[in-house]
């Protein structure tokens, strides 16, 4: 305590608290009324009140408080005195105290009542409804040739994504200086490791663990080094297909063909095949369809010609069945592979490839 206090007579000190303690409490008087003037607070400024009550109590009834010092002053006052000096700092800090908690009673039920409400659900509003997103338009398509290939009773087998080189190319008759295997066309991981570029290893691994008959597609995705533009991506979908059995034609490819397009297109698609060369197939094809934008009459997808080219095809190399340990005298079959992209842009009348990777709203929303 100051010095120039200490010489102050008790009584008076005891006075100058009681009037700063009013001087502090003005503020919160209002809250003492029996009225309920908290009503035109918010929560937070209800909180911030309740804090501000909180230490208004500590700096005037701590026990550094100015009050709690006058106490200790009783030793100064004569002797005749002291009870009366006793009795007015009793009373002084016991209506202090009372109007302290009046008011803080009344800002506490207030923030309860205001935390309820605020935390309150009315049950009676309309709820609200989740929003539901759909499949990218490359797994509705996925699925639909999927659908197509399991009512001409296939199966659908799946596969690693990264594969040995060995499956990749070896097995599937592609020889060691072929430009497919140069780092500048596939995605190399590791030695011997690469991302495959095709669904090829799945027939191989397929045709290794089980004898014919094998009738299987084989959709995912495949990585290749190619550039980013509308007609072309390093990452793409790919479904490939595989029929091994004893007595299969190139017949039996054209005819699957036709069939799948037809279900996939409309019944008004037309197939053709030209001839074509592939490692793993012998005879080999690339495979046609009718322009579906313009039913042969010559547009600017179809560069004029009717038609549209949308996959590889062919009787399967005899020398694929030496790794698999197929009879190629008693077996033979054929194998397919297109871009699911590449259907999807035809589906769709997509003209950009890229699209279908962005992730924009407005593009998927239209599926």
């Amino acid at each position: 305590m100051p010095a120039d206090q200490s010489q102050q007579d008790p009584k008076v000190q005891v006075e100058a608290a009681r009037k700063a303690f009013e001087q502090e409490f003005e503020r919160f008087a209002r809250f003492t009324g029996g009225a309920a003037p908290a009503a035109t607070l918010s929560l937070e400024e209800a909180e911030t009140e309740q804090r501000a009550l909180e230490d208004l109590r500590t700096r005037h009834f701590g026990r550094k408080s100015t009050l709690a010092a006058c106490k200790k002053l009783i030793g100064r006052v004569p002797a005749d005195e002291r009870p009366a000096f006793g009795q007015l700092v009793q009373q002084i800090e016991s209506e202090s105290v009372a109007r302290l908690e009046q008011a803080a009673a009344a800002l506490n039920a207030y923030v309860e009542r205001a935390r309820i409400d605020h935390e309150r659900v009315d049950v009676t509003l309309p709820g609200r409804r989740p929003r539901q997103g759909h499949l990218h338009p490359i797994t509705l398509l996925r699925e639909r040739i999927e659908d197509i290939f399991v009512s001409m009773g296939y199966a659908i087998e799946d596969g690693r994504e990264i594969e040995t080189d060995f499956y990749n190319f070896d097995a599937l008759n592609i020889p060691q200086n072929h430009p497919a295997r140069d780092p500048r066309d596939t995605f190399y991981v590791a030695e011997n490791m690469l991302l495959r570029t095709h669904t090829s290893p799945v027939q191989v691994r397929t045709m290794e663990k089980m004898q014919p008959p094998v009738r299987i597609i084989c959709p995912g995705r495949v990585f290749r080094r190619d550039p980013l533009d509308p007609t072309h991506s390093p990452m793409f979908h790919q479904v490939e297909g595989l029929l091994v059995d004893e007595g299969i034609t190139f017949g039996d490819l054209k005819g699957t063909l036709e069939r799948f397009h037809k279900q996939f297109f409309g019944e008004k698609t037309k197939t053709r095949l030209r001839p074509s060369f592939f490692p793993f197939v012998e005879p080999g094809a690339e495979v046609d369809v009718s322009c579906v934008f313009c039913d042969q009459a010559g547009c600017r997808v179809c560069k004029g010609t009717g038609w549209v080219e949308v996959m590889g095809a062919g009787m399967v190399h005899p020398n694929l069945y030496g790794f698999v340990k197929y009879d190629p005298e008693k077996y033979s079959g054929f194998a397919f592979g297109g871009g699911i992209d590449r259907y999807a842009i035809l589906k769709y009348n997509i003209n950009d490839i890229q699209l279908f990777f962005q992730n924009d709203m407005r593009f998927l929303e239209q599926f």
